[in-house]
C-alpha cells in the first residue's frame, strides 16, 4: 500500500495471525530432520513455499532448490507485509525489513573472506529491503571487501564501515565490519525521540529496544571470543536499555553476571526458560541460540501485550526468519551427512 493514511493495524494484524498459524511447528520439524534433500524440497511444494518450489524447481534441485526457494518466499513474505500496510505501519515496517540489507553485506563480506564463488554468495541473498537490484550485482560483483565497502558509499553504513575496515585490516577478522553493519542498521531505525509512551511509536521503540540489548550481548560475546584486540564499546550500539558501552564488555566475560542481569531487567519474568538455556549454554552457538529463543519469546509477549500495534507484525518477521533458518539448518545439515543429533543442536524451535 502506501505511506499515507491512517495506520491499518488490525487489518495487517488479522493477516499476519493468519500467516502465523501456518508456521512450522515439532511435526513438521521432526519430518524434516528425517528427510534427504530431495525430499525436503518436495515436502515444502505442500506448503507456504509452493509457489517458490515450483517456480524455481526447473532450474535447481536439492539443497539449492530450497535454498533459493527459502530465500525467495522470504521475500515474496515480507513483500506481503508492506503491500498491506498504511501510514506509520508501512513507514515502521519499510524502516525494519532493512535488516536484509545488512543480511545481504554481511553475506557478502562472508562470502569473499571464505572465496565463495558470486553464486554461492548470491544464493544467500536475501532481496526483501531497499536496495536496488543493481546495487545488489555490484555487491556480488565486488573482488574484495574494500570494494564492498567502497560501493556502499552513500548508504546509510558507509559512515560506520570506514573505521571498521582499519579494524578488519589490522585483525584480519570480520567481527568488526559485521558488529560495524548492525550498528549502522539499527542505531538507524530506533526513533530518536517518543514523548507519548502510549504511542504507536513508543512501542515500536520498545520492540526495537528488545532486539538491540540482545544484540548488544551476541556482538560483545563475539568480539570476546574472536580474540581481535579491538574494544567491544567501540561497537556498542545506542538504543538500549539493559547495559551501557562501558560494562558489557566485562559482562560477557562471567556468563552468570549477565544472565543475573538479564535476570533481573524487565525482560526476566517472560524469559525465564530461555535464561535457564543461557546458563547451562557450553558453546558460543548454544548461547547465541538461546540468546534467539529469549528474543523470539519476548516478541511474542509484546506483540499480545500490545495486540493492535506494530509488535505482532514485526514478531512474525523474527519468527518467519527463525522457520527459514531452521529449514536452512537441516537442509544443509543433511547435505554434509550431520546425524539428527547435531542438527537439532542448530534449531531454534520455541
Amino acid at each position: 500500500m502506501s505511506a499515507s493514511g491512517p495506520a491499518n493495524y488490525e487489518y495487517v494484524v488479522a493477516r499476519v495471525r493468519h500467516r502465523r498459524a501456518s508456521l512450522f511447528g515439532d511435526d513438521e520439524y521432526r519430518k524434516l530432520l528425517r528427510m534427504g534433500t530431495g525430499e525436503i524440497a518436495r515436502f515444502m511444494e505442500d506448503t507456504a513455499y509452493e509457489e517458490s518450489v515450483n517456480r524455481l524447481g526447473s532450474r535447481y534441485s536439492g539443497v539449492d532448490l530450497v535454498e533459493y526457494a527459502l530465500n525467495d518466499t522470504l521475500a515474496l513474505e515480507f513483500d506481503s507485509l508492506l503491500r498491506w500496510s498504511d501510514g506509520r505501519l508501512y513507514e515502521q515496517v519499510v524502516k525494519y525489513l532493512r535488516k536484509f540489507d545488512a543480511w545481504n553485506v554481511k553475506t557478502v563480506f562472508r562470502g569473499l573472506y571464505s572465496d565463495s564463488s558470486p553464486e554461492e554468495i548470491r544464493t544467500d541473498f536475501v532481496d526483501a529491503g531497499e536496495f536496488s537490484d543493481d546495487l545488489l550485482d555490484r555487491l556480488v560483483a565486488a573482488d574484495s571487501i574494500e570494494t564492498v565497502v567502497e560501493t556502499l558509499d552513500g548508504t546509510l553504513f558507509e559512515p560506520y564501515l570506514e573505521s571498521a575496515f582499519a579494524d578488519y585490516e589490522e585483525t584480519g577478522t570480520l567481527v568488526p565490519l559485521e558488529n560495524a553493519v548492525d550498528r549502522a542498521y539499527y542505531e538507524n531505525l530506533v526513533p530518536k525521540r517518543v514523548t507519548n509512551q502510549d504511542s504507536p511509536q513508543a512501542l515500536y521503540a520498545e520492540f526495537l529496544t528488545a532486539e538491540i540489548d540482545f544484540r548488544n550481548v551476541r556482538n560483545a560475546l563475539r568480539l570476546a571470543r574472536s580474540g581481535a584486540s579491538v574494544d567491544p564499546e567501540e561497537y556498542f550500539i545506542e538504543g538500549g536499555t539493559l547495559f551501557d558501552a562501558s560494562e558489557l564488555g566485562a559482562l560477557v566475560e562471567r556468563k552468570s553476571d549477565l544472565v543475573d542481569r538479564v535476570r533481573d531487567s524487565r525482560y526476566g519474568d517472560e524469559l525465564s526458560a530461555a535464561l535457564t538455556d543461557l546458563e547451562e549454554a557450553d558453546s558460543l552457538i548454544g548461547f547465541e541460540h538461546a540468546l534467539d529463543r529469549a528474543l523470539l519469546e519476548y516478541s511474542d509477549h509484546l506483540s499480545y501485550v500490545y495486540p493492535l500495534s506494530v509488535c505482532p507484525v514485526l514478531a512474525y518477521v523474527l519468527a518467519k526468519e527463525r522457520e527459514v533458518d531452521n529449514i536452512r539448518a537441516i537442509a544443509r545439515g543433511r547435505e554434509a551427512g550431520l546425524s539428527e543429533d547435531e542438527i537439532q543442536e542448530e534449531l531454534v524451535i520455541l
